[in-house]
């Protein structure tokens, strides 16, 4: 039986493109992990999906995992199979125009392979415990001295 996972997440950005983080919270029995990081350059769909990446990434065997996230980008686009789509097409949109974050797709769909994941959409900013805490590790990981470089952006 798999153990059952809850990941709230979120992604932050100071402009878009700008200054990011995400943050990412992961919940199993009474363990609770936070973790967040924070990039000199990027925009807020990549940090909301590199949020659920490195949560989904942390687990360190197959898990059923219920991911908390306000990005409809994200919920909307996996909950119509868009990705995948996408990826056969060889990151083509259905309007023949490239596919935007196609880097951080494909290490999605090679999480989503590996774990049982169901996404739910909660609304930002309105008062969700996990998610208002994520955004808080979010902003404060967009905030600090010392960011890191998003190569799939930046390239």
């Amino acid at each position: 039986m798999k153990k059952e996972v809850l990941l709230a997440t979120d992604g932050a950005c100071k402009g878009n493109p700008g200054p990011g983080g995400y943050g990412t919270i992961l919940i199993f029995n009474q363990y609770r992990k936070e973790f967040a990081e924070g990039f000199r350059l990027t925009t807020n769909n990549r940090m909301e999906m590199l949020a659920v990446i490195k949560g989904l990434e942390a687990l360190k065997e197959s898990c059923k995992v219920k991911v908390l996230s306000d990005s409809k980008y994200i919920v909307d686009n996996v909950k119509g199979g868009h990705p995948w789509k996408w990826q056969a097409r060889g990151w083509v949109l259905a309007s023949k125009k490239p596919a935007k974050n196609s880097d951080l797709w494909e290490d999605l769909l090679n999480l989503l392979a590996k774990h049982e994941v169901e996404f739910e959409w909660v609304k930002g900013h309105s008062g969700h415990e996990l998610n208002d805490r994520a955004d808080e590790l979010a902003t404060g990981a967009a905030e600090q001295g010392t960011l890191l470089e998003d190569y799939g952006f930046e390239k």
